[in-house]
């Protein structure tokens, strides 16, 4: 399968396979005419490391958990290393989220001091 295939079948662009490939998370033959070829078991790969990249993951984080990637990622028994980093990467989200909220308020308290008025919709965020 061409690297266009693999994207179309996988729902991701050849710029994310040549990524993951880069990574070390997928590979590829390359045939005569110097085109990537990938086995038809690589849709399953990239779906699944695109699951754990839309958790919050980083392509680092989806490394531990390689050797599940051509199987049903969410189906087996976590590993502790795969817990682990997990937990780890949720932290760092709630760290940044927290980070912004209070950016956002400094910010809404700032434009209150400065007598202006703070859109409804800027308060329901």
């Amino acid at each position: 399968m061409l690297i266009g295939e693999l994207a179309g079948a996988a729902g991701t662009t050849a710029r994310a396979l040549r990524h993951y490939e880069q990574a070390g998370l997928i590979s590829s033959e390359r045939a005569p005419n110097g085109y990537r070829v990938y086995e038809e078991r690589a849709v399953v790969r990239v779906r699944n490391i695109r699951v754990l990249l839309e958790a919050g993951l980083t392509l680092d984080d989806v490394r531990v958990f390689a050797p599940c990637l051509d199987g049903d990622v969410a189906a087996g028994p976590p590993s502790a290393k795969g817990l682990a980093v997990a937990r780890e990467r949720l932290a760092v989200l709630e760290a940044r989220i927290a980070a912004q909220t209070a950016a956002r308020d400094r910010l809404r308290e700032a434009l209150g001091r400065a007598g202006q008025i703070v859109d409804a919709s800027m308060t329901k965020r």
